[in-house]
């Protein structure tokens, strides 16, 4: 889907190929960790049964502290927007740019006009840029590409009656202890999306979650296909959920977070501007005739996502997802060949 030139349907799947590193998809690198494959590959002998999201429904919302009832088990976040695109039937529907442009693609393609709040300098949330009579807004924390995390108070201004406002949390768990999540408290009229891919290396599984007030979950689950949810995925959610699980998310953030915090200063020091405050698992960054750099990073078997099918951004901004140290430095070394 192409709006303004910008092909709002580009992801960071596209930019990966054969014997590139990728720099381009921001997965967890080495996962699905052992112990969670095992659970997918037993979970194989239940596939004759149809599924049964009820106890994945439970771990969630216990994860959550919140009721059951306010949680819908979702085939990847990108189900969640397509069904709330379906369901809701906004008179005025803002999207905050720059951002994951799924939501918007979603919603256009529901028939939704979709005016764009596009938030420049180091890409701050101001609730007052957010026209008052837009009655659906759509916000990401941390927020994808520009890795800003936006408090928590700032995202619970928006809210007010008659007004529905989605947070995309999908890179929340980048964050350690995610203490701008609004997942706990979750004030009316807010919901919230929630991934497993990112932390889990699971994008192929597709397992996500909504958290919302329970009218809007029971409009939404009507508009979702029976049996949405795989049984693999169920387990997946289930498994992720579990104490010792939550416990190692936040040890691998913590241990992302101070590898990314060095990148970024790696490419400070060459004079490239790295969108300040980086909290999740890439960095977005300033780089003149990025799109030529991109191509010959490209032959040097190097892949990093390109900017510009954001909103927002342009020809000079690529994403850089933060992988392990000596994956870095090679990047690194690549990068001063080329002159950057």
């Amino acid at each position: 889907m192409r709006t303004d030139d910008i092909d709002l349907r580009h992801h960071g799947d596209a930019e990966v190929g054969s014997g590139l590193v990728d720099f381009a998809v921001n997965v967890r690198p080495g996962t699905p960790p052992e112990w969670l494959a095992e659970r997918l590959r037993a979970s194989i002998a239940d596939l004759a049964a149809y599924p049964d999201p009820r106890p994945a429904r439970r771990a969630v919302a216990r994860r959550h502290g919140r009721a059951v009832d306010e949680v819908l088990l979702t085939s990847g976040a990108a189900e969640a927007f397509v069904l709330l695109a379906r369901v809701l039937r906004p008179r005025r529907a803002v999207v905050v740019h720059p951002q994951f442009t799924e939501p918007e693609a979603a919603l256009r393609a529901a028939g939704h006009p979709v005016d764009r709040v596009v938030l420049e300098k180091d890409f701050a949330l101001d609730p007052a840029a957010v026209p008052r009579d837009a009655d659906l807004v759509v916000v990401g924390n941390p927020t994808n590409p520009t890795s800003v995390l936006h408090p928590a108070e700032a995202l619970a201004a928006l809210a007010r009656p008659g007004r529905t406002v989605v947070v995309d949390e999908a890179f929340m768990d980048c964050v350690p202890g995610e203490p701008e999540s609004l997942a706990g408290t979750l004030p009316p009229g807010v919901v919230v999306i929630r991934s497993l891919t990112k932390t889990w290396g699971l994008a192929g599984l597709r397992a996500g979650y909504v958290l919302a007030e329970p009218a809007l979950v029971e409009r939404l689950a009507e508009a979702q296909p029976l049996w949405a949810v795989s049984t693999p995925a169920l387990v997946a959610m289930e498994a992720c959920c579990e104490p010792s699980a939550l416990a190692e998310a936040e040890r691998w953030a913590a241990s992302m977070a101070a590898e990314r915090d060095r990148l970024a200063g790696e490419l400070n020091a060459r004079g490239l501007y790295v969108v300040p405050g980086a909290r999740a698992s890439f960095l977005c960054v300033n780089v003149p005739d990025a799109l030529e750099i991109r191509a010959r990073l490209r032959e040097r078997g190097y892949a990093v996502r390109r900017g510009d099918t954001f909103p927002g951004l342009g020809p000079d901004w690529l994403r850089i997802a933060v992988r392990d140290r000596a994956t870095n430095d090679a990047l690194l070394e690549v990068l001063g060949d080329l002159g950057v």
